[in-house]
């Protein structure tokens, strides 16, 4: 079909918008699902090792904190980064380039001889794990018309605990038959594989090559490609966005009425991230520590990221239909609940109430943390998105910092107990910051 005749401009956010989701459009989405699939298994690693660390090198919990930090730095420096550079360069070489960093780095640990090696090589691969996050959320984003975008997205980010799942069963098979070497070699490779397959099929993003006037020609390909056919003279503008992009850059977040929904996020943003990666690095530590085998304690962070991607995908189609203010703060006092709910069970006696109950806070947790990259999308014009997208998720990786030191310092000083009071605290202050979220995505029931 012809969109335009040669002497019309072409409006891309109608055009991408209102448009068919096309079979190429959601190849695109998949691929971004891939790299973030490998992301959430690279990223959870280090949690599976730990316990078996401690036990083949003779070394304290608390010495794998700054390992965990380290990790944990690298992929708020990485997102910071990746955002900055996504919103000048592209969305395309910042999602490969993501995924090279860590599949490499992640080889590299198979091979360290020791912490301070281990460390500095997660501190590096993290810098990749943070930068695939939010570039890929955000090409999925601005490939997906507006009414499919929040389930496009949320499906996106629920492939970090999809990744977890299946870290964790590789983790199963190979870390008692093979060791932790095998774990990260594994871990390793597949980003590189993915990082090639990304070189030769992922396109650039239609909205950000529209912003750009010599890139045109590739912008009209693409579209034709996605069955949306222009003139090959075509000039492209974007007039929903054009109002809202005033301002550019990083101060652009504080302006047009933005800077409350801003912080708040920044907010949601460090005390979930705390919560999640409290659980990613210290779940199995936390259930050894209550007397549980390496591989049961490795099942309960496996039951934790089912949980978090059945609860992901269900918060994504509710807010579709009934905005994302009420079920956003109903997960959160879900999270909460579940977590101090816990607190009344003895771990080691009830082994299937366990897993449950963990299934039950990873649903509630993980629904909050992946549908608020739609919530950015939202909140967040095409010229800021990514930045806006990439400065939340910064912010959420120094909570997940805290988290290192936090998690093992909790669970020295009272255990199961102080662990869980914290994962509850934590999403309290989640529900707060998001209740004074302004710009929530509003509701399709009118």
């Amino acid at each position: 079909m012809e969109l335009q005749d040669k002497s019309k401009t072409v409006d891309i956010g109608s055009v991408l918008d209102d448009g068919p989701f096309t079979t190429f459009q959601k190849l695109i989405v998949f691929l971004a699902a891939l790299s973030i699939i490998v992301d959430g298994f690279d990223s959870q690693l280090i949690g599976f090792a730990i316990p078996v660390l401690i036990k083949e090198w003779g070394i304290a919990r608390n010495a794998f904190a700054p390992v965990v930090a380290a990790g944990l730095v690298g992929m708020g420096i990485g997102s910071a980064c990746a955002g900055l550079f996504a919103d000048r360069f592209g969305r395309r070489w910042a999602v490969i380039g993501s995924v090279l960093v860590f599949g490499v780095a992640t080889c590299a640990i198979s091979l360290a001889p020791n912490l301070a090696v281990i460390a500095a090589l997660r501190f590096i691969a993290g810098l990749g794990i943070g930068g695939a996050l939010p570039t890929s959320t955000t090409l999925t984003a601005e490939y997906t018309p507006a009414r499919f975008r929040t389930v496009a997205v949320t499906v996106t980010i629920l492939c970090v605990p999809l990744g977890g799942m299946v870290a964790g069963l590789f983790a199963s098979v190979i870390l008692p038959a093979y060791g932790w070497r095998a774990l990260f070699l594994t871990g390793g490779v597949l980003p590189l594989v993915l990082a090639v397959l990304l070189l030769f099929a992922l396109p650039e993003s239609p909205r950000f090559l529209s912003r750009r006037p010599h890139r045109w020609v590739e912008l009209t390909a693409l579209l034709g490609r996605m069955s949306r056919h222009v003139a090959k003279d075509a000039s492209f503008t974007d007039i929903r966005e054009r109002d809202s992009e005033k301002h550019v850059g990083f101060t652009a977040l504080f302006k047009d009425g933005r800077a409350l929904d801003t912080i708040a996020i920044w907010c949601a943003f460090f005390m979930c991230l705390l919560a999640v990666y409290a659980a990613f690095s210290w779940l199995p530590t936390m259930l050894t520590n209550e007397g549980l085998s390496v591989q049961f304690a490795g099942y309960g962070l496996t039951a934790y990221n089912l949980g978090g991607a059945i609860g992901a995908l269900a918060c994504a189609v509710t807010i579709t239909r009934f905005g994302s203010r009420w079920p956003l703060l109903i997960c959160c006092f879900g999270a909460a609940a579940s977590a101090w709910l816990l607190l009344t069970l003895n771990v080691s006696q009830h082994l299937s109430v366990l897993m449950f109950g963990l299934f039950t806070h990873g649903l509630f947790v993980n629904a909050v943390q992946s549908t608020m990259y739609a919530l950015c999308a939202y909140v967040y014009p095409t010229g800021v998105r990514a930045t806006g997208t990439a400065s939340a998720l910064a912010f959420g990786r120094i909570g997940a910092i805290v988290s290192a030191f936090a998690g093992a310092a909790v669970i020295t000083a009272g255990g199961a107990s102080s662990y869980l009071v914290m994962l509850g605290a934590a999403m309290t202050v989640v529900l707060i910051a998001l209740a004074l979220v302004r710009r929530h995505i509003p509701s399709a029931i009118r």
